[in-house]
């Protein structure tokens, strides 16, 4: 008998029929589910980002009324932060990778992990027919007193699918923690650990202690709008700005929910395209998590117009510019890791090089915005939108993308065609810029955001946003054909067709059931690759095996 044979066999042929997807407890599986889910949940947000683009083509509001643009950018912005941006590679990759990457068979709390999914699926399923059948109109951020006594739209139950969605997060998270600490295969001490894996804990954290702030916050808006009770409406007596500092106090530090762990995720496929040891292992470490608590400390830069203090404000203002120098050692040990090392242009490769690029330019921008002097004149104007998507679409993205082209082999046990791939890493890189840059200059001249209308000199940057969110629309669809097309007659792939380093590889493509055979042993650090004595062609998949 094999070791495939001992760990359970192929875990995607471990039961065809529908029941045992459904109620499965396999990690991998669950894997799978989430991405289905989020995938579904961005092709929705999506349709409501091209209908917002087509609106801004013109400086009249000719395509909808003032009111169903409001319901079209909060579509989106729910839709997007809240069921895609956050949960994206935690839930999908990180479920699938974590227990691979440890050693482990599957993470501590199968069920668990089974019920955070379902809780994932109905709350947004549930959020989206609301947002259908009567639409919200305050923006993804249930700003009050508009949220709880202006608005007549159906806040109340699109803030019941955030509050159930909120506790997935939460459940995942918990798993997280105690598979890390729990199920660590032998030799897998903390500084063995893949960044990957670092990013996962220092997430999982933010999702535990940062997640419960923002359900008590949307019981806080029921409670007000169903009773009256004056928390946050001051003709009651309430303080609106008491909502901000409740809501940014979650919100923030989900920003690092999503972009954190394609932090980690970049920092596995530079390591695999140099074939070198990261640069700093160390100093990645302490700055993700350095990010993760200083993260929790600097809420207040999204107010420095909303009436708080001018010496709260600067002491914000210095903690976000902390947050900066911990993400520069992140760029700089990127960029080490590169030089002479034996660099392939994958497609994967180009995602991560991808995700460098925008998320430089997002961050240097977020210095901008940190600093209060110029916050004053960019608050809610396309500047701080730009900035937005430039790290949590732009690199999130571009980061989860080139995390599915990775292990696509290992995920499926099928090879993608290459240079369709390449082809689509490069078009997205340059679409996204072409829609987005030009909101900076936007910004810097003075155009709000979430306006219908606007005056004509700002309609020739708007037409070229416009465009690049269509070559960006074919970039996005691209690898949803293709990675489809190859699960029918992509080529078999080996074990590791990236001669990559790492325990995920040391098992079959696809995986067994339980992982592995018999507990790997660790030894050495989480990146040895061998020092390179010829070019090697990283493209090209190993045979497959009998």
């Amino acid at each position: 008998m094999t070791a495939t044979d001992a760990a359970g066999g192929n875990y995607l042929l471990a039961g065809n029929t529908l029941r045992s997807w459904l109620l499965t407890h396999d990690h991998k599986r669950i894997a799978i589910l989430y991405t289905a889910g989020i995938t579904f949940f961005f092709l929705c947000g999506g349709v409501a980002a091209a209908l917002i683009r087509l609106e801004l083509v013109t400086p009249a509001g000719d395509l909808m009324s003032p009111e169903t643009y409001n319901k079209a950018f909060t579509f989106h912005g729910v839709v997007m932060v809240w069921f895609f941006l956050v949960p994206s590679i935690p839930a999908t990759l990180g479920n699938f990778l974590l227990p691979l990457m440890i050693g482990a068979r599957d993470v501590a709390f199968p069920r668990l992990n089974l019920f955070s999914f379902y809780l994932y699926a109905g709350g947004g399923l549930f959020t989206i027919a609301c947002l259908l059948a009567g639409g919200v109109d305050t923006g993804w951020t249930f700003y009050t007193p508009f949220s709880t006594m202006f608005s007549n739209t159906h806040v109340m139950l699109a803030v019941v699918g955030v509050f159930i969605v909120g506790f997935s997060s939460i459940l995942t998270g918990i798993n997280f923690i105690v598979t890390i600490h729990t199920l660590r295969t032998r030799g897998m001490t903390w500084f063995r650990l893949p960044l990957f894996v670092w990013s996962l804990y220092g997430v999982a954290l933010v999702m535990v202690l940062a997640t419960p702030v923002l359900a008590m916050t949307l019981a806080l808006i029921a409670l007000e709008r169903l009773f009256g009770i004056g928390l946050f409406d001051p003709a009651l007596g309430g303080d609106p700005v008491l909502f901000q500092h409740f809501f940014w106090f979650y919100s923030h530090p989900a920003v690092y929910i999503m972009i954190l762990p394609a932090m980690g995720l970049v920092s596995e496929l530079i390591t695999a395209g140099a074939r070198r040891r990261i640069f700093g292992y160390n100093f990645m470490v302490y700055s993700l998590l350095g990010i993760s608590v200083v993260g929790f400390f600097v809420w207040g830069h999204h107010m420095f117009v909303a009436g708080q203090s001018m010496y709260a404000s600067i002491v914000f203002s210095i903690l976000s510019f902390m947050i900066g120098v911990f993400s520069a050692i992140k760029v700089f040990n990127w960029t080490a890791s590169l030089y002479k090392g034996d660099i392939t242009f994958s497609a994967w490769m180009i995602y991560a090089l991808g995700f460098v690029g925008l998320f430089m330019l997002g961050g240097l921008t977020g210095i901008f915005v940190a600093a209060v002097a110029l916050d004053v004149g960019l608050t809610d104007t396309y500047f701080v939108v730009s900035h937005f998507h430039y790290i949590m679409v732009g690199g999130s993205v571009m980061a989860y993308l080139g995390g599915i082209h990775f292990w696509w082999p290992k995920i499926t046990g099928r090879m993608y065609p290459e240079m369709w791939a390449r082809f689509a890493a490069i078009l997205m890189f340059f679409g996204f810029n072409l829609t987005f840059f030009p909101q900076y200059l936007l910004g810097v001249a003075g155009m709000p955001r979430r306006y219908q209308s606007y005056a004509p000199q700002f309609q020739v940057l708007n037409v070229l946003s416009s465009a690049g969110a269509s070559l960006l629309a074919v970039a996005y669809l691209m690898p949803l054909a293709y990675l489809l097309w190859s699960l029918r007659y992509g080529a078999r792939a080996g074990a590791n067709p990236w001669r990559a380093a790492g325990l995920e590889w040391k098992t079959t493509s696809p995986p067994p059931v339980r992982n592995f055979g018999e507990p790997p042993v660790v030894e050495g650090g989480p990146y040895d690759y061998p020092v390179p004595t010829a070019k090697v062609r990283a493209t090209r998949p190993e045979p497959a095996g009998p």
